[in-house]
């Protein structure tokens, strides 16, 4: 892909027989970027280059994502909990020879990396986490203003098949909608990006697989959360997120945040959700003071 020039791409077999597809480059200490919804690892096409000469940088799509494997749901979402896919990247790291690293994560990737924060407390060494609250504190904050705001949260975790079909019919529109929605600047995402967006949502396994990302979310993540309620991420956190953005506008990031982890900062960034597209340059100067390397 032009936009990740240099850049190489493989398929990891994990140890639950799940391929994840990787897009890696760069040279130094190991750096894992998750991407959010609707997207996949193309999301940090605009600072990963500027990243690859400081970090050895691994760019997976998440399970359900892009061009990684869509295993058909179950009855309790199991198999996309943040749980099954924070064990997803252990695997891919460790089958590239990283048993430690640093990561950061967005949106849906970010809860991912929270979960591995918990699950791997000796691997993560330091986590960014971009434009979210806890998933438990978000829905126990739950208002008629956020659900207004957040209504994709809502409608994803219907049963199967409802949003399914609706998205189906036109995956296109469902990805002008949500772009359009929650980013705050004009001419935010590139053709190239926005082309493999629709490409992948396109498919109908990814709807299903995103959709129960989002029922896992509301089910299996929650009853996992409260299981760790006393638990907190020891390494140190960066939380960023869109001054503009409805996360910020909502809830107090830091705030919640220092309650599931004990070394929290961090700071808004003059965009929406979509932070390493919207303010790339503020994205990429906050994660270089953080980031070790």
């Amino acid at each position: 892909m032009v936009m990740l020039e240099g850049f190489t791409s493989a398929v990891v077999a994990t140890r639950g027989g799940i391929d994840i597809h990787v897009t890696r480059g760069g040279s130094g200490p190991p750096l894992l970027l998750l991407h959010g919804y609707p997207e996949t690892h193309v999301m940090w096409h605009k600072i990963a280059p500027s990243l690859a000469p400081r970090f050895s940088v691994v760019m997976p799509d998440l399970r359900g994502y892009g061009d990684s494997a869509k295993p058909r749901g179950d009855d309790r979402h199991a198999l996309y909990s943040k749980r099954a896919m924070a064990q997803d990247q252990i695997d891919v790291m460790a089958s590239l020879g990283f048993s430690h690293f640093q990561a950061v994560g967005h949106d849906r990737g970010a809860r991912v990396l929270h979960r591995l924060c918990l699950d791997h407390r000796d691997a993560v060494e330091r986590a960014a986490i971009l434009d979210i609250a806890p998933t438990a504190a978000m829905y126990a904050r739950s208002s008629k203003e956020f659900a207004t705001a957040y209504y994709h949260w809502f409608f994803l975790i219907q049963p199967s098949d409802l949003p399914e079909r609706l998205i189906g019919a036109d995956p296109d529109y469902w990805i002008e909608k949500l772009t359009g929605a929650f980013s705050r600047s004009a001419n935010v995402f590139v053709a190239e990006a926005l082309a493999e967006y629709r490409r992948c949502l396109r498919n109908p396994a990814t709807i299903h697989a995103t959709c129960e990302d989002y029922r896992a979310a509301a089910s299996i993540d929650l009853e996992h959360d409260a299981a760790d309620a006393a638990e907190r991420v020891r390494c140190p956190l960066l939380i960023l997120w869109g001054a503009k953005g409805v996360v910020g506008r909502m809830f107090d990031p830091l705030a919640l945040w220092r309650e599931k982890a004990l070394d929290v900062r961090g700071r808004a960034l003059p965009c929406g959700h979509f932070l390493p597209e919207e303010a790339p340059e503020e994205t990429l100067a906050a994660l270089n003071e953080f980031l070790i390397g």
